[in-house]
């Protein structure tokens, strides 16, 4: 007999905390003070876009800075915020803010969220990761400012350059430009394209990552296994990713390296995606799926999900130990990679069929592209999200929370207790 279990459990808490702040957005944004003079929102629009902005995705279905009032633009980055930081972490955070005692069952939320393991230091790790997100979206909102003061007066400059921080941090690629273009307009300048590739990509390494370089410096040797696998994958997919585009598309290397960095879960984009070669979009999926760091503001699979196969793989072929950074891979870990890998895949696929079934007249690539982009939560599309039909937008929605929460955690809101004493015997079975 399996029983289910009824009993509160931190994914279903996570879960239920990520779906009441994405129907609470998605009323307030319907509301009129967050819509500009004139417009309505249909509630599926809204709730879309709610869902992309807690989920840190950045599919939109209508342009975010022509439909949102300035209220409506804070809220979205509020969501943004809430959603990249994690609901434990934002609701665990103003507790100790108060000076609240965080009991078991907070400080468990807070490990599971970020993938910790260990329950020691949580409230040291929880303040470094509110002050080490003030201190970064910060920087990046003056660094930004520079270049939107001269195209906005200075309170409108001001909001634009913190919009813009929080969502690159976030990998969020919502943009309030108003042109419905993403950063089209802002191509040629390099220094807000340095200065989003630099946010996206701390943001993407993981909180745990940053905490971990900053405590230790620069001496590599003191860094765990997770920290030297987090930041040596970030690079080498980002200048990989890079030289594929170079190949692919024409793209100098700063365009190069920026779809790179924003194809693992940003979604920023210079130029639209139907103008890409198959073998750019190709590549642009494969990114997009690996994603980001466990514990970071971005989705996919995650690198370190990635680096565990692959080492397999080497073991498998060459009978090399599972081994690197003077580190051996931990028992288990290939298992659950696997897990994540084959869930991730396996609802990228039943997803597409589905917005194909429902869709009939969207292009398979297309359809393809824009599933794994809200299960990765990236934000890329083709250019078909406005065109979806209601069945499709909720399809999406319902992939981009899934691709939030992960795979894992969906998979353990329904978790059941075997009763089962005996068991059948093992037997042999052949493989490949």
């Amino acid at each position: 007999m399996h029983a289910f279990k009824l009993e509160i459990t931190p994914a279903r808490t996570i879960a239920a905390g990520f779906a009441l702040v994405i129907i609470l957005g998605a009323v307030l944004l319907r509301l009129p003070f967050c819509l500009r003079p004139g417009v309505t929102l249909s509630f599926i629009d809204s709730l879309y876009t709610a869902t992309s902005a807690v989920c840190v995705t950045g599919l939109v279905v209508t342009d975010t800075g022509s439909i949102f009032s300035p209220m409506g633009e804070a809220l979205i980055a509020l969501l943004i915020q809430i959603g990249g930081l994690g609901v434990a972490a934002v609701g665990t955070g103003v507790m100790a803010a108060f000076n609240q005692k965080l009991n078991f069952k907070s400080r468990y939320l807070i490990r599971d969220s970020f993938n910790l393991n260990t329950m020691g230091g949580i409230i040291r790790f929880l303040k470094s990761l509110l002050m080490a997100t003030l201190v970064i979206e910060l920087l990046g909102a003056v660094a930004a400012f520079t270049v939107f003061i001269k195209s906005y007066d200075f309170w409108t400059a001001v909001g634009v350059s913190c919009f813009h921080s929080i969502a690159s941090f976030n990998n969020a690629g919502f943009d309030i430009f108003g042109t419905g273009s993403s950063m089209y307009i802002y191509r040629n300048n390099v220094w807000l394209t340095l200065v989003t590739i630099i946010l996206i990509f701390l943001g993407g390494i993981g909180f745990v990552t940053i905490n971990e370089i900053y405590r230790e410096g620069l001496h590599y040797r003191k860094w765990s296994l997770n920290t030297c696998v987090s930041l040596s994958m970030s690079i080498i997919l980002l200048f990989g990713g890079a030289l594929l585009f170079r190949c692919t598309e024409s793209f100098n290397w700063g365009g190069a390296i920026f779809y790179s960095m924003s194809a693992r879960t940003a979604g920023f984009s210079t130029i639209p995606l139907n103008s890409f070669t198959v073998p750019g979009l190709m590549t642009l999926m494969a990114l997009m799926f690996i994603g980001c760091a466990p514990g970071s503001t971005g989705g996919g699979i995650k690198t370190t999900t990635f680096f565990t196969l692959v080492i397999r793989l080497r073991h498998a072929v060459t009978n090399k130990p599972e081994e690197m950074f003077h580190y051996s891979i931990p028992e288990g870990a290939f298992k659950k990679a696997a897990m994540v890998f084959f869930m991730g895949g396996f609802t990228v696929y039943i997803s597409t069929f589905l917005l194909m079934y429902t869709n009939p007249s969207l292009h398979f690539l297309d359809a393809l592209v824009e599933m794994i982009s809200a299960y990765a939560t990236v934000g890329l599309s083709t250019g078909i999200t406005s065109s979806l039909n209601t069945a499709g937008k909720l399809l999406t929605i319902i992939v981009m929370y899934i691709g939030r929460l992960g795979p894992l955690t969906v998979a353990t809101l329904w978790y059941y207790e075997d009763d089962a004493k005996a068991r059948y015997p093992a037997d042999y079975i052949s493989i490949g």
